[in-house]
């Protein structure tokens, strides 16, 4: 019986970023992104800081709407969730990024916002903020404002998110279903395919969700494979590269060992040559002439 193999781990942060770039794009113009960024001089690390240029300028996307100049983003792949620990880390990163400035109050307490980003509701934490007399606003679909708190914050749970105006955070899942959500993300993609960003996320969705991505759908599987044509032809024109250079090695391999098997070279002699002249190891110039020796006899 064959024994089950190991589960991929997927890397959801990377993921994550693009996505959240993509999502951001309309105003990605007025928004530098900082992924993994370090504060302090010990490990302390926020996942995404975005910064606005322009404060006279508003974001448009709705995950972005509560954006002021410093705005902290914590994210919990599929699976994880905000625990109230983690909630007043963040909130500790917050205001350990206000300080470590070269001005006494250089970034204002009202520039900073923080998001927390997690698939489903975290209950315990709501339950424990309610009771710290914090309030819950249901601004839209997916996206929770925490009011009661110095620094405006928000809580955004991707599988609430509108599928129409989030599509690519909203299926950041393991759990997708609809096959025509499957191929919307195909279609959507199909018109980013040479954008890295959409090509990292449009991955990780793939990797995470291969039944509804099945090779059993005629029009999901060429959509696929166009999709990931580009990766393919990478790959094989790599394969081919390689293979004419071995094919150029080879061919020279073989005309040293026939040249000095004509002269009357000892083997030993033919082995440093191969060595030298092709610049291998003595164990690759023993198979070229195990290769081409015979041959030459």
């Amino acid at each position: 019986m064959e024994e089950p193999k190991e589960k991929k781990l997927l890397q959801w942060h990377p993921g994550f970023y693009a996505g959240l770039q993509i999502e951001l794009e309309e105003d990605a113009d007025n928004l530098e992104f900082q992924n993994e960024y370090q504060i302090g001089t010990k490990p302390k690390e926020i996942d995404v800081l975005i910064v606005k240029k322009n404060m006279e300028n508003p974001v448009h996307k709705n995950i972005g709407r509560i954006f002021r100049k410093h705005n902290i983003i914590e994210y919990k792949s599929p699976g994880d969730y905000i625990s109230i620990d983690d909630y007043y880390k963040v909130y500790g990163y917050a205001c350990f990024y206000k300080s470590q400035t070269a001005k006494i109050d250089e970034i204002k307490i009202e520039e900073i916002t923080v998001s927390f980003v997690c698939e489903y509701k975290p209950a315990k934490l709501i339950r424990h903020l309610k009771e710290q007399g914090c309030r819950i606003k249901n601004v839209e679909p997916g996206i929770y404002h925490i009011e009661g708190m110095r620094i405006p914050i928000q809580l955004i749970l991707t599988s609430q998110l509108s599928k129409d105006e989030n599509l690519w955070l909203g299926n950041l899942t393991k759990n997708l279903k609809e096959r025509e959500t499957a191929e919307k993300l195909v279609l959507e993609y199909g018109k980013h395919e040479k954008d890295p960003r959409y090509q990292a996320v449009m991955n990780l969705i793939v990797e995470a969700n291969q039944e509804v991505f099945s090779k059993e759908d005629e029009k999901m599987c060429e959509a696929l494979r166009k999709i990931m044509s580009d990766e393919l032809e990478e790959r094989e024109n790599i394969g081919r590269t390689e293979g004419r250079i071995e094919g150029r090695v080879e061919g020279r391999a073989e005309g040293i060992i026939e040249t000095g098997m004509e002269i009357g070279l000892s083997e030993e002699d033919i082995l440093g040559k191969l060595q030298k002249k092709l610049d291998v190891s003595l164990q690759k110039a023993q198979e070229y002439l195990h290769m081409f020796g015979k041959q030459t006899v």
